[in-house]
């Protein structure tokens, strides 16, 4: 009789003990697996756009002028032409040492095909035998390759790794433009997928042993609970399924001292630790983001200390307007942040102190979206997306980069607005001095429900007032 009794005791606990072993698995694996997939993408991500940036940068480089002079026959390798575009493809390489191929092509008439103008790489004994050639003239079948085609339109990179007669690579283009803004060729670059594939074994095999562990931990730990499991396992459950979906702020509600309570008091206290982990992360992030516009505004003595001020100012108007103090700190965070689209800006854009062309305009009212796209991936609220998105809008509509207008605009976008604005006017700039304060007062006056929001505008006003009355 003893025995017959004790079995289906066994028999609970080895179920409620596959249970836990289970539960803690699956979401193990699948944060595992988010890891893992997040790692690779951002890891692809971060490779693309370095092309990107080198093909860009490697095409402002390349001779046009030289570039379209080189007759596209065999006999154009021997022309001063050819010359001079093949040795800066080789600088560009010799400072690069992960690029494998760089080259330029050109359209022609036929969908798809492109041909060669300058390839400073010759093709290896092996490729030569498979009647591979890279001499100006030469045919390449690019309708395998849309990224290569769309690169005559503006810089881009291919999304996946490719293997074609020339080998397994990952490649970045951008368009080479003469002197009246024509896309007249493309410069490709290749990197070796070699190194690209080891990371991604690294990661994996990374990602495997962290599962194995945690697999034989959740066995080890189910087994030691389930000698302690009661009939509050309910809420458990209900603990462990609300922290798998993310809800960090759940509370298990037991009480006693007993294993149980103790228990709960311990999923509570990881529940707590997790969810300060995830806003010391955040921070760190602020920080470092903070860190990059510091850099990006150090370029610049002009702009030096820019976000900082524009952050207080932002605050101020904010508080002013009534706004709850957790809406003004938002702001404040998010303010000093709304400029970091520039780093994905040219250098030369920035700095320039002759008018830009509207090319350049075109490019630098980018930055915005840029900004928006660097801060997407840390899961920020739409608020502080909406402040580094949309603090170029008018409030008559004729902003960028929605051309939102009124109360479309995010208020928290418009009070930056303001302030972003009544900075630069009283701040020195290369090709103006500043405004002093009532000069500044009465621009942002004559702009009042044009360029600005006139709540902001008069609650920015009061601001300087009780400065003044300070």
């Amino acid at each position: 009789m003893a025995d017959k009794k004790f079995l289906p005791v066994i028999s609970f606990r080895a179920r409620i003990a596959l249970l836990l072993a289970l539960a803690m698995v699956l979401v193990v694996a699948a944060t595992n697996l988010l890891v893992y997939r997040y790692l690779l993408d951002s890891e692809m991500s971060s490779v693309r756009n370095n092309l990107m940036t080198l093909a860009r940068s490697a095409a402002v480089r390349i001779d046009a002028d030289a570039l379209v002079k080189v007759p596209l026959n065999p006999g154009g390798v021997n022309t001063r032409e050819y010359m001079i575009v093949a040795e800066e493809l080789r600088r560009i390489m010799r400072q690069n040492p992960d690029v494998k191929y760089i080259y330029t092509l050109a359209l022609t008439d036929k969908k798809g095909i492109l041909k060669f103008i300058v390839d400073p790489v010759m093709p290896t004994d092996e490729q030569q035998r498979m009647g591979l050639s890279s001499r100006p003239g030469d045919l390449y079948d690019a309708s395998r390759f849309p990224e290569m085609v769309k690169a005559f339109y503006g810089p881009t990179a291919d999304k996946k790794m490719v293997i074609d007669e020339w080998g397994a690579a990952l490649s970045g283009y951008a368009p080479v433009f003469d002197s009246d803004s024509n896309a007249v060729a493309i410069v490709g670059v290749d990197i070796s997928v070699n190194d690209i594939y080891a990371k991604q074994r690294a990661a994996r095999n990374r990602a495997i042993l962290a599962l194995a562990l945690a697999v034989f931990l959740s066995v080890l730990i189910s087994m030691f609970l389930s000698r302690r499991i009661s009939g509050k396992l309910v809420k458990l459950i209900e603990g462990t399924r609300r922290l798998a979906g993310g809800d960090l702020a759940y509370k298990i509600e037991l009480e006693g001292t007993d294993e149980m309570g103790e228990l709960a008091h311990s999923f509570n206290q990881m529940a707590s630790r997790l969810s300060e982990s995830k806003k010391d992360l955040l921070t760190y992030f602020y920080r470092v983001v903070q860190s990059f516009v510091r850099i990006l505004e150090a370029r610049d003595s002009y702009t030096k200390g820019h976000s900082e001020r524009v952050a207080e100012y932002a605050g101020r108007i904010a508080a002013g307007m009534g706004l709850p103090k957790d809406k003004v700190e938002l702001l404040k965070r998010a303010t000093l942040l709304h400029d970091i689209g520039k780093m994905g800006i040219e250098e030369r854009i920035l700095n320039k102190k002759e008018p830009l062309t509207q090319a350049e305009w075109t490019e630098i009212r980018k930055h915005p979206v840029i900004g928006e796209n660097i801060l997407k991936p840390v899961l920020l609220t739409d608020d502080m997306l909406d402040i580094v998105r949309s603090h170029h809008e008018r409030y008559d509509g004729k902003g960028y980069p929605d051309g939102l207008a009124g109360d479309k605009i995010n208020l928290l976008a418009a009070i930056v607005t303001v302030a972003d604005s009544y900075d630069a006017m009283t701040s020195a700039r290369a090709y103006r001095p500043p405004l002093n304060k009532q000069q500044a007062i009465d621009e942002l006056k004559r702009n009042r429900g044009t360029q600005f929001n006139p709540k902001v505008v008069d609650a920015l006003i009061d601001v300087l007032n009780d400065e003044r009355r300070g």
